[in-house]
């Protein structure tokens, strides 16, 4: 219970707080209530509608939360598309009430989530990452855990994650074009190393945004994606969010 009303207090403070400054305000599409926590990120409506909380992956701790914020709530889903995705499930931003503070962006301020990158609105992705940024700066939730981020320099600790969604930092040693995939890669052995690998159809966002992947070489990234790989860990790079430049004053993850 005591666990249960902090969330709530959490969630209304976040809420009063973003209510000057709400760039997620997208298209309503629809109002329920949730009537069942389906999984990690996703909930069934009294209507049996099945929506799928877009624009973050799920940690731990995500169920629990997820259950005290929205179990039996009235809520208002939130996107530019309300297209059902091939499971059947409607893909939204989440609201309670009349709340302006989306649940995805309470999650991420409580380390409670972990931002997926697959939000096209510019200022809304930068508003979740801002909300990561902050929970992993204070250390909450999942950020608490010296291994929450893999170093780019341990490919062992990542290809160990194998199929799962990772946060790995390091510095790129290299930029190589082979067919129609560049690599950066992240470590010298190339077959071995952990390495982003982003496709030719790609480029043209990277482009829009400013980049060019040769400018990588030498920096320090951040990188965020589901790990495959037979030998060596590897990242597919299919939206520009997925890779974000460290400054020279920007704080990095702990690491292992």
């Amino acid at each position: 219970m005591a666990q249960r009303l902090h969330l709530i207090v959490a969630f209304l403070l976040f809420a009063g707080h973003a209510a000057s400054a709400s760039p997620c305000q997208f298209e309503s599409q629809g109002e329920g209530r949730v009537a069942a926590i389906v999984d990690a990120r996703s909930v069934r409506l009294d209507d049996g509608r099945e929506i799928r909380l877009t624009g973050i992956e799920p940690t731990a701790t995500t169920n629990l939360a997820l259950t005290s914020l929205l179990a039996g709530r009235d809520v208002t889903l939130r996107s530019s598309d309300d297209t059902p995705d091939r499971y059947g499930r409607q893909n939204a931003l989440v609201f309670v009430g009349e709340s302006d503070a989306s649940v995805q962006a309470t999650l991420l301020a409580e380390g409670d989530a972990i931002v997926s990158a697959e939000i096209a609105d510019r200022d809304c992705a930068a508003a979740l990452m801002a909300w990561e940024a902050e929970a992993r700066r204070q250390k909450k939730g999942s950020w608490a855990d010296p291994s929450a981020i893999k170093n780019a320099e341990s490919p062992d600790d990542i290809l160990a994650g194998i199929g799962r969604f990772m946060v790995v930092e390091g510095k790129v040693l290299s930029v190589r074009q082979a067919g129609a995939m560049t690599y950066l890669n992240f470590g010298r052995n190339w077959t071995r190393g952990f390495a982003a690998t982003i496709s030719k159809r790609t480029l043209p966002a990277f482009e829009s945004a400013g980049i060019t992947l040769k400018s990588l070489e030498n920096r320090r990234i951040r990188v965020r994606g589901w790990v495959e790989g037979n030998t060596g860990p590897r990242i597919d790079i299919r939206l520009v969010g997925q890779v974000e430049l460290l400054g020279a004053n920007e704080p990095t993850g702990v690491r292992p």
